[in-house]
């Protein structure tokens, strides 16, 4: 990770629970159950933004959550004439 505070990284946490969380809920029928279910992963995550001063910053924000990811692997060179 490349200059993330731990604020930053509570925050880039918490949207991904959140988009955890909706997809899952959302993967159903939508209920009026629906709405409860995110209430608190929203509230959660709207603190975090606020604590790590992201909220309104979506470009920031994206960068951690991207943070979060492992490096992409490196492909291995396959040697010359090979078919796969």
């Amino acid at each position: 990770m490349t200059g993330t505070t731990h604020p930053e990284l509570a925050a880039a946490q918490a949207c991904l629970r959140l988009l955890h969380t909706a997809r899952a809920a959302l993967s159903g029928p939508v209920t009026a159950q629906t709405a409860t279910l995110l209430a608190v992963p929203i509230a959660d995550a709207d603190e975090a933004l606020r604590r790590a001063g992201l909220a309104g910053n979506e470009a920031a924000l994206l960068n951690r959550i991207y943070d979060l990811s492992p490096p992409a692997p490196v492909p291995t060179p396959r040697p010359e004439g090979s078919l796969r």
